[in-house]
């Protein structure tokens, strides 16, 4: 095979709700925390054993703002994406570090609310998108 591949697939749950930023000329991103969750049991101890897995997501424009209206903390969803990691500089002078999933692709696998309020959207129908969006500026410069 000639060439490379970034490509991430995730289900799992939210660990809150979408934190949503904004930007001049109408862009932004939405940031959250995902659990994927790996259960084992201990062959010496016969014990069952869970493994959680964080993973920071970063969704954007249109797919941040069908998000944040959607999801909420616990929600199921599945992820498509690429692996981004990234530095800036903290306000102490200090260099930070971070990896996130840039969501390319989603499908919500089961919510909690809707545009008019609390109702629950059913699982055989999920919402999702195709957001394959570009690199932009916003996402080397930001320390959020």
């Amino acid at each position: 095979m000639n060439g490379t591949l970034n490509k991430v697939m995730l289900i799992g749950h939210l660990g809150d709700d979408i934190k949503m930023h904004y930007f001049e000329g109408g862009n932004c991103i939405g940031r959250f925390p995902l659990a994927t969750n790996e259960v084992y049991i201990n062959k010496s101890t016969n014990e069952k054993i869970t493994s959680t897995e964080w993973h920071n997501l970063v969704v954007r424009n249109k797919a941040a703002e069908i998000c944040e209206k959607y999801l909420t903390k616990g929600d199921k969803i599945y992820v498509e994406g690429r692996i981004k990691s990234r530095q800036w500089q903290a306000e102490d002078g200090s260099t930070k570090y971070t990896t996130e999933i840039q969501v390319t692709e989603f499908t919500f696998l089961n919510v909690k609310k809707d545009t008019e309020g609390n109702k629950q959207i059913s699982g055989s129908e999920p919402k999702s998108g195709n957001f394959d969006a570009p690199n932009s500026a916003i996402e080397n410069d930001m320390p959020y």
